[in-house]
């Protein structure tokens, strides 16, 4: 059972996908591209809409960048040279993306900002999430023999059942340059992780 509450992460991820009420995080990461799909189906007539790739009319994308279908990028959005986005991303109003970042399977809130460089695997990043350079959101065990992901939630382990999850990432988060995220990574609202930091809350 999901005992994850994501409204107590990112009340702006239900305010936009409500129908995922209730859903765990990773499945939701698994299930990215279907999700995307469906909600490209429900947008204004401000997108531009071409092999499932919906960019909002106020958005603004600087050259070679890739952003594979599906994808929603909204108004105001920035994505700097070089970006990557694939496996189904989607970007919340005013987020920036800087040069060089790379994007999978991914839900970016409102007004969080990449600063470049970055990757960003199978995850849910809040509202206001600051990613300085460098920093990395790592979504597989390579170096296990048992990739499975395990989570820590109120100092009980979780299992997932999944090779492949992130981060869920709150609200407010700020994550310094060349901090490491490892697969399976819960923050809370307002949560600092340091420059060079690794945050391995399973070990």
């Amino acid at each position: 059972m999901n005992t994850i509450n994501l409204q107590s992460y990112t009340p702006n991820f239900l305010q936009i996908f409500a129908h995922l009420q209730g859903i765990a995080p990773w499945d939701i990461t698994t299930s990215a591209s279907v999700h995307i799909l469906e909600k490209i189906k429900t947008l204004s007539g401000e997108y531009t809409i071409r092999d499932h790739v919906a960019i909002h009319k106020d958005a603004r994308i600087e050259e070679h960048v890739t952003i594979k279908s599906p994808a929603i990028i909204s108004a105001g959005c920035f994505i700097g040279a070089h970006a990557y986005l694939r496996g189904g991303v989607f970007l919340g109003e005013g987020c920036s993306i800087g040069p060089g970042c790379e994007i999978k399977s991914s839900f970016i809130m409102p007004h969080a900002a990449l600063a470049h460089f970055n990757f960003a695997g199978d995850s849910i990043v809040g509202s206001k999430v600051n990613m300085e350079a460098g920093s990395v959101i790592a979504n597989h065990y390579n170096e296990r023999t048992d990739k499975e992901i395990t989570i820590l939630i109120d100092g009980k382990k979780m299992a997932t059942g999944i090779t492949k999850f992130g981060a869920l990432v709150g609200d407010g988060t700020k994550i310094g340059a060349n901090a490491v995220l490892s697969p399976g990574t819960i923050l809370s609202v307002n949560s600092i992780v340091k420059r060079l930091e690794l945050v391995e809350q399973v070990k």
